[in-house]
């Protein structure tokens, strides 16, 4: 293992860990910033890709393509599973979480992902293992967890009706 790819593991892992966490607080349920991070990191992501394909394979296309699905399938059921509340500080907020479920979806996401990494690698595939390609499969999960959110957004809580 290269220290470029120690790196790379390190960073996945606390990006992972921050967004598990995440899973599990209750925080403003804000569009604008819902969708600042997997922005980022598809953008990162695409950069990256750019910088690290030479050729595309068929098996290129296939692995980011159930990827992709994975990831979209993952994040509108993390953003359907979403529970709202009012926030105890601020009446005009409304706040969300995932709870462990969740984190149980990031984890399958994640397990799911490897075996397909894993699985595309041997079959010849470059981009299966690219960083990149991972940043653009986290934005993607992301970007649909917000988007159901944003969806389902209650205009008015029922507990902050009388406010």
């Amino acid at each position: 293992m290269t220290s470029t790819t120690l790196i790379n593991a390190l960073i996945g892992l606390a990006l992972v860990t921050w967004i598990c966490s995440r899973q599990l607080r209750w925080r403003a349920a804000d569009p604008a910033k819902m969708f600042k991070l997997p922005i980022v990191l598809g953008i990162v992501g695409l950069v990256s890709m750019s910088r690290e394909a030479t050729t595309i394979k068929p098996i290129d296309v296939a692995v980011l393509g159930v990827s992709a699905v994975l990831a979209l399938a993952s994040g509108a059921v993390m953003g359907r599973i979403a529970r709202f509340r009012p926030s105890p500080t601020d009446s005009r907020t409304v706040e969300t979480r995932t709870g462990w479920a969740g984190v149980g979806i990031w984890a399958a996401l994640i397990a799911v992902r490897v075996i397909i990494d894993v699985i595309g690698h041997r079959m010849g595939s470059e981009m299966a293992v690219a960083t990149g390609s991972i940043l653009l499969v986290l934005a993607i999960n992301r970007i649909a967890g917000a988007l159901v959110i944003s969806a389902r957004l209650p205009h008015r809580v029922p507990a902050m009706a009388g406010r």
